[in-house]
């Protein structure tokens, strides 16, 4: 799997690339600015980026801003940005542009790094990554939603299914079946108005941006 990143800090990228390497991914090419990142992609093309969100020159949204870019000019390359900070309209912006192969996680999460790297090929394969701490704040801010319709069981599922569980992840983290979480899912699915039509993967993409809607 190749992978490029983009990281202003010299100590933090030299350790990504370290971690990946030896944990059999390709870095392709490391910058520590956007426009380094954008070029970088456009010459590699590769399976997923790796980006900070702030970088030089003002370290404000310049790399979310080169995510969405990425996302418009190259759809097939996934997107991971780290943030030393929990600012989840960066997640909706980029989910509301594109509905796979996005992640969002604090850089404390590298840390991690089993889950720093199933999170990566989640996002690689397709899939997304949002930090816990992300949805807590999510559900710590909701006041008359359009969630307030599901159960607390509900909202749970719904929690996980953002952070990028699996249904058996979720089975596993609720102590549950996973007969039980399909269900609890399908419920979720109809009280949001997602039936028919689009696939089972594309319906829990789309109850994840209700959630992120609802929290901005």
């Amino acid at each position: 799997m190749r992978i490029v990143i983009a990281e202003d800090s010299v100590l933090l990228r030299a350790g990504l690339i370290k971690l990946l390497e030896t944990s059999g991914f390709e870095v392709a090419d490391a910058s520590g600015d956007a426009d380094g990142l954008l070029a970088a992609v456009e010459k590699h093309r590769p399976d997923a980026v790796i980006t900070d969100v702030r970088m030089p020159p003002g370290y404000s949204d310049e790399g979310v801003r080169a995510a969405l870019v990425i996302r418009r000019q190259w759809p097939d390359v996934a997107v991971l940005l780290l943030s030393q900070y929990v600012e989840e309209r960066y997640a909706a912006d980029l989910l509301a542009a594109n509905t796979s192969g996005i992640g969002y996680l604090l850089k404390d999460r590298v840390a991690d790094v089993s889950s720093f790297l199933d999170s990566l090929r989640r996002v690689a394969s397709g899939g997304t990554a949002l930090d816990p701490e992300v949805v807590a704040q999510l559900l710590v801010r909701r006041q008359n939603d359009p969630l307030e319709g599901l159960t607390p069981r509900e909202r749970d599922v719904l929690a996980l299914m953002a952070e990028g569980r699996s249904n058996s992840g979720i089975a596993e983290a609720l102590v549950v079946s996973e007969s039980a979480v399909a269900k609890h899912i399908n419920n979720i699915f109809a009280k949001l108005g997602l039936v028919g039509g689009a696939s089972a993967d594309h319906r829990r993409v789309l109850a994840v941006l209700r959630f992120l809607e609802g929290g901005s």
